[in-house]
Order: C-alpha cells, then sequence, then structure tokens
C-alpha cells in the first residue's frame, strides 16, 4: 500500500503546487487565528480554486464555531480536520468528511478517540503539548499506537526527511503529516525540505513493494 503524503501549513500557490509535484497526495490549510501558518478563508479559497483535481485539501480549525466550520467548507477543502476539543456530535453535524486530530499522551488516548469519533475517516495522530495545538515540532512516541488501528491513522508530530522511514518501518501507518519538519522558519516551507520528504517516503513505498 502506498503511504499518503499530507503537507500542512500551506500559504502560498507556489508551496501548494511544488508539493503535489513533488508527490503529496494531500495539502493542508489553517485556519486558527494563533498558528504562524495561518491563512484566512479568502486566500485560501483563491489557492485552492488553482489546484489540480486528486489532490486531498484538508481545513484545519480549533474549536471554531459552526459559522466559521461552514465558511471553510465554502472555501473548496474536500475534508475538515478538527484538530481542538471538538466534540463527535459538533464534528459531524456538518455533514461532511472529517478526520480528527488527537494530542497523544498514551495509546488509551488513541483507543478512546477511536470509540468517541466513529464517524471519522481517520485519527490524526499529534504530540502533547498543553499550550500549542498542533505545530509543535515534537514527536510522540510511535510504539504507543495500537497496532490494530495502524492502518486508519495518519501520524503528524515531529516528523521530518531524517526520521520518516524510521517511524514507516516501525507503524506503516495510513499516512503521514508534516508541516514545521519542511519549513526553514515558522511558517515558512522550503522547497528543498519538502522533496526530501516525499522522497524518503516513497523509497520506503518501494522498498516495501520489493521486499
Amino acid at each position: 500500500m502506498t503511504t499518503k503524503i499530507k503537507i500542512c501549513g500551506i500559504t502560498d500557490l507556489e508551496d501548494a503546487l511544488f508539493a503535489i509535484e513533488c508527490g503529496a497526495d494531500a495539502l493542508g490549510f489553517v485556519f486558527y487565528a494563533k498558528s504562524p501558518r495561518y491563512v484566512s478563508t479568502t486566500h485560501a479559497r483563491v489557492i485552492i480554486q488553482q489546484l489540480p483535481p486528486f489532490v486531498s485539501v484538508f481545513g484545519l480549525c480549533v474549536n471554531a464555531d459552526s459559522e466559521y466550520v461552514k465558511e471553510i467548507i465554502s472555501t473548496g477543502v474536500n475534508i475538515l480536520q478538527f484538530h481542538g476539543d471538538e466534540s463527535a456530535a459538533f464534528c459531524q453535524q456538518f455533514n461532511f468528511p472529517f478526520v480528527k486530530a488527537i494530542r497523544v499522551r498514551s495509546n488509551e488516548d488513541i483507543i478512546e478517540a477511536d470509540n468517541q469519533y466513529p464517524e471519522a475517516r481517520a485519527l490524526l495522530l499529534d504530540s502533547y503539548d498543553q499550550n500549542l495545538y498542533g505545530g509543535s515540532g515534537m514527536a510522540f512516541d510511535w510504539s504507543m499506537i495500537p497496532e490494530s488501528l495502524r492502518n486508519k491513522v495518519i501520524v503528524a508530530g515531529g516528523l521530518n526527511a531524517d526520521n520518516v522511514v524510521s517511524m514507516l518501518e516501525g507503524v506503516k501507518p495510513l499516512a503521514v503529516d508534516v508541516s514545521s519538519g519542511v519549513e526553514v522558519q515558522k511558517g515558512v516551507k522550503s522547497h528543498e525540505k519538502i522533496q526530501a520528504f516525499c522522497d524518503a517516503v516513497r523509497r520506503f513505498d518501494c522498498h516495501l513493494r520489493l521486499a
């Protein structure tokens, strides 16, 4: 199975198109004003309208109200990423595909989330930071991911071209999500790092098929 690659924190069209050219399957737009990767719905809509087909577009929000979530949907995203403390009922009310991000402290957090959000298309597993909702650049202990759930999780948190293969070898998740690991500074993407990250994941997939 090919590992899906999501490049998150996209803020301009050039980075978006380059990521796709490198093999990214999905792009993430951060609609959270406190993030250094924040984009307005107006700006995101302009970028999304110029993307090629067959690319998944995630709209990330953190404890947003219902009207703002509807505004995010209107930009052209095709999946929501709830990255805050949203309840299952809140996530489901929009009748729109979504993933639920979980800040992992233990494997019980993952199991509980799987039970709590049965309608989620996937669980996105990120590092726990009491002050941040993602984007910390810190990895968590990947061994905490229950084997039975590994084919339905997106692993995020501290990934980069240097460590993604070791994570893939141990976990083999549905997808990987990277943001700070492909930046030169917060909110500024590096094309070199995007290329290196995507190349590392695709080399792993190739070796796995040949094994």
